[in-house]
């Protein structure tokens, strides 16, 4: 069975580094970094990935014998909300976060998954809720490595200024406290 085990930039930056193949998975296979799954041709894989490793759509893996796949994002039930001005708007996406939902933001939309609680909560906030089936990128997050085009931007920092008082977010402070004492 083929392991994929390291995240790689682009094929072409490695000379006869070529994609070999595709890998299909859905946002909640993607957001685990063990597992098995499937490619295209449907042999099957083993991922091991650095803990915390998320995927998304276009990144390539690489494996044993130089093999690199790409992952693809399969698509799947989402609700499409869409509203009459960008006031309506922010205020979907004020109380959507304020759940702490997943969604994706895109130009005078948010997608989130389905989920028959939030479509009630939006609709009766005045927005116009569809139900898709799509490839489903949410954002990351504020405090995420980087951001819904991660892997165009790699290497990018976090897309606000870490709070100092919050140091379970300070990778260099989990580090310094993990540190052996030196009398």
């Amino acid at each position: 069975m083929l392991s994929l085990h390291t995240k790689v930039a682009r094929a072409d930056a490695v000379p006869g580094m070529a994609v070999n193949e595709l890998m299909v998975l859905t946002w909640d296979q993607r957001e685990r970094c063990r597992q098995r799954a499937r490619l295209a041709s449907g042999e099957e894989v083993a991922l091991f990935l650095a803990r915390g490793t998320v995927l998304r759509d276009g990144d390539l893996l690489r494996g044993e014998g130089g093999r690199v796949v790409r992952v693809v994002a399969a698509p799947e039930p989402t609700y499409l909300v869409r509203c009459v001005d960008a006031s309506m708007l922010a205020r979907c996406a004020y109380h959507l976060g304020n759940r702490h939902t997943q969604a994706q933001v895109g130009p005078g939309w948010i997608r989130i998954r389905v989920d028959p609680v939030l479509k009630e909560m939006v609709l009766g906030l005045g927005a116009q809720v569809d139900e898709e089936l799509a490839k489903f990128e949410p954002e990351p997050g504020a405090y995420a490595g980087g951001h819904g085009h991660a892997h165009a931007h790699a290497g990018a920092g976090p897309l606000a200024p870490v709070p100092v008082r919050q140091k379970i977010h300070r990778p260099e402070v989990l580090a310094a406290a993990d540190a052996p004492v030196r009398a």
